[in-house]
């Protein structure tokens, strides 16, 4: 090899080092994140494939699910160290997972989803509905697609539970996202959407209760007039969105409670009377199953 041939060489290694490096990197963090995520997550992800449509409809991408599961396995087993219980009574098929909404950020979503992918048996991709604001984010909206959440329309959700998916439904809405922490594991009037819903497809309901997402963010009240400016539900006062280097929610200790499935009768365009009526059993249910794991609960931490 002659001198000039040496130094092109030389200058080619040079301009790939850098995505060689960044390439080694992004490996050995993949690796890290399949070792916490645990030794049958490819399993796992394979499982949930199996059963899927080639095409979904929505624009659900197992491939984008597997990389949002692998980076939320550090959340869910070492930051939350989240405790699940009664998982097993989620049943196959087409269910309506319904839950008690807080912590300011929706990440009980994420971590409702990463239980029953990580502690169900078979694992399953839940879908959920999302606020239609959402989908004027940029980059945002097209996560959510291709991670299976849909804009909450009721022609979604019946849809969804025709393809006998899981669907996870938040009936308080932001309204129960963003509690002030005064009002803490208190639930807001439930929507009777998800009620008709269960009746016209005959879709079982399971209550589940999440304790930790309250004491994530505190938030002491909101400024609806700058939501209201700003297009958006809601804007919480939240002295750790203001700290430098503290917008992580606080490590609480999740604990994620599934309860026994309910399953209803009755029409579907029945008059609201009869249907909050039936709502009003799902929502006790999940009051019950708070105060009860309150109760439970030794310390907000660990």
């Amino acid at each position: 090899m002659n001198r000039k041939t040496a130094l092109v060489r030389l200058d080619d290694d040079r301009g790939r080092a850098p995505f060689g490096i960044g390439r080694r990197l992004l490996e050995g963090a993949t690796s890290l994140l399949q070792r916490v995520a645990g030794d049958d997550f490819d399993e796992r992800v394979r499982r949930v494939g199996a059963e899927r449509l080639e095409v979904d409809p929505f624009g659900f991408e197992v491939e984008w699910i597997k990389w949002a599961l692998l980076a939320v396995s550090v959340l869910y087993r070492h930051y939350f160290r989240v405790e699940v219980h009664g998982v097993s009574n989620v049943p196959k098929g087409r269910v309506l997972l319904i839950s008690n909404h807080s912590g300011q950020v929706p990440i009980d979503g994420a971590v409702i989803a990463a239980s029953m992918f990580y502690d169900a048996d078979p694992p399953r991709a839940v879908r959920s509905m999302v606020e239609k604001w959402s989908q004027t984010l940029p980059f945002v909206s097209v996560f959510f697609t291709r991670c299976g959440q849909v804009v909450g329309v009721p022609e979604n959700a019946r849809r969804l539970l025709e393809m006998d998916e899981a669907l996870l439904v938040f009936p308080e809405g932001t309204r129960g996202i963003s509690k002030p922490f005064s009002e803490r594991y208190q639930l807001k009037d439930f929507g009777l959407g998800f009620m008709r819903l269960a009746l016209e497809t005959k879709s079982p309901i399971v209550p589940i209760a999440v304790i930790g997402a309250e004491e994530q963010y505190i938030n002491l009240g909101n400024l609806r007039s700058l939501a209201k400016t700003l297009g958006m539900p809601v804007f919480p006062v939240v002295p750790q969105f203001l700290v430098p280097g503290a917008q992580m929610p606080l490590p609480t200790r999740y604990r994620i409670y599934f309860g026994e499935p309910l399953r209803f009768q009755g029409d579907p365009d029945d008059e609201d009377a009869v249907i909050q009526a039936k709502v009003d059993v799902v929502r006790a249910t999940i009051q019950s199953m708070l105060i009860r794991g309150l109760k439970e609960r030794k310390h907000i931490f660990w």
